[in-house]
């Protein structure tokens, strides 16, 4: 009887210990996403968008960006699928810098 609940109890430890190693990587990843939407932001805003847009897609391996150029602001989405599809999203702006 004891030998059911230790297999019961280890299973449940198994199960708790993804679901926490699973959110601990949703989280690292949204910090990536978040860095990456910041330095394109910041890249756009000194006039070089493309070079955002490929220093995001490096920090945040396979998300997709998208930059907003306005006259008076930048917007950066960096979106992407987290661990069991779950979807990330960061936004960032910059003022752009005079020419």
């Amino acid at each position: 009887m004891v030998t059911v609940e230790a297999a019961i109890a280890v299973c449940a430890l198994l199960a708790v210990m993804a679901l926490a190693a699973t959110g601990l990587t949703a989280v690292i990843e949204q910090m990536q996403c978040t860095d990456a939407a910041r330095e394109a932001a910041r890249l756009a805003a000194r006039g070089e968008p493309e070079r955002g847009e490929q220093v995001a897609g490096e920090i945040a391996a396979g998300a997709v960006v998208v930059v907003h150029s306005q006259a008076d602001a930048v917007r950066v989405v960096v979106s992407k699928r987290g661990p069991l599809g779950l979807p990330l999203t960061a936004e960032a702006f910059a003022v752009p810098e005079p020419r």
